[in-house]
């Protein structure tokens, strides 16, 4: 269920704003983002997986909230981030 090392080095370098960047709301997003549809599927299967499923609403919460720091701090940033990760909003 755990995103692997390269999928998240990719992402990062994706979505990194500098070139040391590996912390900004848009690279924290993506990986949110990624391990959400990874976890997801894996609810598809394991329907009883509570624990799993408490966990994939934590992650929700989480992206929840930084997309709402980067609509406030930096509109044109928020709306580029959401047409790129394909969110609906």
């Amino acid at each position: 269920m755990a995103l692997e090392a390269q999928a998240k080095k990719d992402l990062i370098a994706s979505f990194r704003v500098h070139e040391t960047d590996t912390g900004s709301p848009e690279v924290q997003v993506a990986i949110l983002t990624e391990r959400i549809a990874i976890l997801n599927e894996h609810l598809k299967t394991h329907r009883k997986d509570f624990h799993s499923r408490r966990g994939l609403l934590q992650m929700v919460g989480k992206r929840r909230a930084l997309l709402n720091y980067l609509r406030r701090e930096s509109p044109e940033r928020y709306e580029a981030l959401v047409d790129r990760l394909g969110l609906r909003r």
